[in-house]
């Protein structure tokens, strides 16, 4: 016998998410369709009996984030039976992240990708998302599938980020409401929200989002982290460095890969960070948090950033002056050399 079966290796699960059936009928057959295929196929060696995770009254499968010691032959057999009852659902996302010290060694989004037409369409004006010129096309798309299935929360949530680029803030609240009217789990709607709160600029609303958005999502996620930034530098305008710190910090000390978009605002944060730690007369502490922001020009062509080299120079030389440490006037010198005006008014003094 496999001496890997008697002895199976764990690692860390997480599962997290919504499938929505309906109530009634869909919902029902999804039940027997999970209970005799984890019997037949699977044998029982998976990670939830339908009683955990079955809420028939709503008409879902819902999984709050459930984290624990799983063996791969669990995790993979939860996994794939979880996706093929998807395939019967209207509606819904759910993650699952098999996980060995920080390193993740699958992941898989299941979601619906059967034909039917709140599926397709949904599909189809997200794909559209995001697309110039094709926004028109994607609410028409994403109409479509909550008009087949009205409780659909990631189509509005989609749809709220299209009115939000077309400028329709009232509609956009709108969608974004109902995306957490019918989950309230929803992470993206959260960030949605608090990016119309801003352009309301009502920042206490948005802050109270921005940290909905975190709590609903994992660290594993993009949106986890554009909410932590966001909350930092909201935190910073507000003078409330405390808070402001302790969300750029965690920003900053994240290793984000080139694909990731929160890559780019590395710098950004980094080199707020470091002010905040001037204020706090951490000097030693901000030149190297300057290092950080001045490391990421080494990729520029993709970065949005106002910050230049010359401004992170002029603080580092700065911070190096005020920490006691040599190499300020170096410092100094390259961000007067590069047309940084206040570093050459701090030369021209000495």
């Amino acid at each position: 016998m496999n001496a890997a079966a008697n002895n199976p290796i764990f690692h860390k699960s997480i599962f997290q998410g919504r499938l929505e059936f309906g109530p009634g009928k869909n919902i029902e057959k999804a039940l027997q369709l999970y209970t005799v295929r984890a019997e037949q196929y699977y044998r029982n060696e998976i990670i939830f009996k339908p009683e955990q995770i079955f809420l028939m009254d709503q008409g879902n499968i819902d999984i709050p984030r459930t984290v624990m010691q799983a063996s791969d032959r669990y995790f993979t057999n939860t996994l794939n039976l979880l996706d093929y009852i998807a395939q019967f659902a209207n509606a819904g996302s759910l993650g699952a992240w098999l996980i060995e010290n920080g390193k993740v060694l699958r992941h898989k989004m299941v979601e619906p990708q059967s034909d039917k037409i709140a599926v397709q369409e949904y599909i189809r004006g997200r794909k559209l998302v995001g697309t110039k010129g094709k926004e028109k096309e994607a609410i028409e798309a994403l109409n479509a599938a909550i008009n087949k299935y009205e409780r659909h929360s990631q189509a509005y949530e989609r749809r709220g980020y299209v009115n939000f680029t077309l400028k329709n803030f009232k509609d956009a609240l709108h969608d974004f409401n109902k995306a957490l009217h019918f989950d309230e789990n929803n992470a993206l709607a959260y960030y949605g929200r608090a990016q119309v709160h801003l352009q309301n600029e009502d920042k206490k609303k948005s802050l109270e989002d921005l940290s909905l958005a975190i709590q609903k999502s994992l660290a594993l996620q993009m949106v986890h982290w554009q909410a932590r930034y966001q909350k930092g530098e909201l935190h910073y305008q507000l003078k409330q460095f405390k808070e402001a710190a302790f969300e750029l910090k965690l920003f900053t000390d994240r290793h984000f890969d080139a694909t990731d978009s929160n890559s780019l605002k590395k710098r950004d944060a980094a080199f707020t960070y470091a002010k905040i730690l001037m204020e706090q007369e951490q000097f030693e502490e901000a030149a190297q948090r300057f290092n950080i922001a001045l490391a990421s020009l080494e990729d520029d062509s993709k970065t949005s950033s106002k910050i230049t080299k010359s401004d992170i120079l002029l603080q580092r030389g700065l911070a190096k002056k005020l920490a006691g440490k040599n190499g300020f006037m170096a410092d100094l010198k390259e961000a007067a050399t590069l047309g940084n005006k206040e570093a050459q008014k701090i030369l021209q003094t000495k």
